[in-house]
């Protein structure tokens, strides 16, 4: 994954890009969170203007385990799993404290990824993110 030197932190919210940018926000209750309308009210809302966000809703299991729902823009909807929304929250949660690990294991639909970085001051560097790859899809076009 890409480096990463630039993080807001704003009251209720990160944002940060990871090689797209990604808006992550904790919610209490992640597990009945309208991931859809929220993540599409941000997504299109005043903050990110016409090129969006994706917006990630996290919600944390333990010192370094975070569960996190993405709203992908392009998508327009919730997927299964997103890697530069997966490294944003790895980031975002250790830049605001929530963790000092920098091996954080990350609960999405899709499964069970982990990213890892070293982290000189503000600047997060050798980012990795770790996770099975699964076949789930072969498509043919015909022409």
């Amino acid at each position: 994954m890409i480096d990463v030197s630039t993080v807001k932190i704003a009251k209720n919210y990160v944002f940060l890009n990871t090689g797209s940018p990604h808006h992550v926000q904790l919610v209490e209750d992640l597990e009945n969170y309208n991931i859809k309308e929220n993540g599409a009210a941000i997504r299109y809302g005043e903050l990110y203007g016409k090129s969006g966000s994706n917006v990630n809703f996290v919600k944390q299991i333990n010192a370094n385990t975070f569960s996190l729902r993405t709203y992908e823009r392009g998508v327009e909807d919730e997927t299964l799993s997103c890697g530069t929304g997966a490294t944003a929250v790895a980031i975002a949660m250790n830049v605001t404290g929530k963790t000092n690990a920098t091996a954080i294991h990350l609960n999405v639909q899709g499964g069970k990824l982990e990213v890892s970085f070293d982290k000189n001051d503000e600047q997060f560097t050798n980012v990795f993110l770790k996770g099975p790859a699964e076949f789930v899809f072969k498509g043919e076009i015909e022409i």
